[in-house]
């Protein structure tokens, strides 16, 4: 999804926005016992992953997050081009798991039958954003059916209802677009209590749909520091870009979500690619002034593939000591912040992706590309492939 020069790096950004209402309370907590009250299935055991069950072993699931939809115009998705990253994930990257997620049920089917055939582990997220909500549980069901049809043919698979619904789903916060939800988030213009009795309901609402139509594990991509009535769903799922100084202060933070008793995956995490990237978190991609053209970025900063990798090697190195669930890097590939020579218009420097896209006519956004991995590519593929090894 793109809005105005603004790519899934922005949403990010604001997702991050949004969770700093939480913290300060303006995102009231759905509570256990809410489950009830608006008459969801309650979460069941059937296909659930048992928390806990490996216990010393790390984590379970290792991978990354890939892009699809035909809204999405910077994502690129050709059917070739899929099949060809898929491929990489599995071969290269050695991940066991991928999370495929975008807008449209066309691309969202071929790339998730796509990454099962491979043998991978999958989750299906359905992200339809600034519709009507009836307009995007439709959607839900729809990716939840064929999430239902891999899992009956054999294929391990998990269903996501969705991410941060409060800047994705119109009517919970004021605003037409994401850009102005996050406004109003940001400059108080809305009532809390009614933004938390719209998200509770529309995430229940949301789980409903998803057991309907599908039997297996059910889970929702939350923000870090959003409250979520985890009774509704199988397993805790959550964005996470926090960055800390001591491995400690990532556990005393982590262990909250650890509370339900539930398996815990970390549905996203990452920094961008330059150095001090860590300290913004989700708001990395707020360096590049899109008021210009062509875009640049702002504040002479340093182009560091190895910030990236060393971020990313240090969170997974937490995510498996803490023995969660699952952990999948954001992104695989940004195709609408390519990589120049130029430090002034290197856009991939406010990426989040682990492959930099090289455009085959630099000045020309609508020319050819292809990928070339990271710095952070080759550490996660090292660190997976001796999971692999291990297990």
């Amino acid at each position: 999804m793109r809005s105005d020069g603004i790519s899934r790096a922005g949403f990010l950004a604001l997702a991050g926005a949004a969770g700093g209402a939480a913290a300060t309370g303006a995102l009231l907590g759905a509570g256990p016992a809410a489950a009830t009250e608006r008459g969801a299935t309650p979460a069941s055991d059937a296909g659930r992953p048992t928390a806990g069950a490996r216990r010393g072993g790390g984590l379970t699931h290792r991978g990354v997050c890939y892009e699809v939809g035909e809204e999405a115009v910077d994502a690129g998705w050709t059917p070739a081009r899929m099949r060809a990253d898929i491929r990489a994930i599995k071969d290269d990257l050695h991940a066991s798991t991928v999370s495929v997620w975008g807008d449209g049920i066309d691309h969202l089917a071929a790339t998730s039958s796509e990454a099962a055939e491979r043998g991978l582990h999958v989750w299906l997220q359905p992200r339809l954003a600034d519709r009507p909500e009836r307009e995007i549980l439709d959607h839900l069901a729809e990716a939840g059916r064929h999430a239902e049809r891999l899992r009956r043919g054999g294929a391990e698979v998990h269903l996501s209802v969705g991410c941060e619904f409060v800047l994705y789903v119109p009517g919970i916060v004021p605003g037409d677009n994401v850009l102005e939800r996050v406004e109003n988030l940001l400059n108080g213009t809305y009532d809390p209590r009614e933004l938390a009795r719209r998200l509770r309901s529309f995430t229940a609402r949301a789980a409903a749909v998803g057991r309907s139509v599908f039997r297996g594990a059910l889970t929702y991509g939350a923000a870090a520091d959003e409250e979520v009535d985890w009774s509704l769903f199988d397993i805790v799922s959550v964005n996470y870009y926090g960055h800390h100084q001591r491995h400690a202060d990532y556990v005393r933070e982590l262990r909250t979500f650890q509370r339900w008793g539930k398996p815990v995956a970390i549905a996203e995490c990452g920094t961008c690619t330059f150095v001090g990237a860590p300290d913004h978190g989700g708001m990395g991609w707020n360096v590049v002034d899109y008021g210009v053209r062509p875009p640049r970025i702002k504040g002479g900063l340093v182009r560091s593939e190895r910030t990236q990798a060393t971020y990313l090697s240090e969170v997974f190195g937490v995510f498996e000591s803490m023995d969660l669930y699952a952990a999948m890097a954001f992104s695989f590939v940004s195709p609408g912040s390519p990589h120049v020579a130029d430090p002034l218009y290197d856009l991939d420097m406010a990426s989040y992706s682990i492959v930099k896209t090289i455009r085959a006519r630099p000045d020309d956004p609508t020319s050819d590309w292809h990928w070339k991995p990271k710095e952070s590519f080759h550490t996660l593929a090292q660190h997976f492939e001796r999971a692999r090894r291990v297990r």
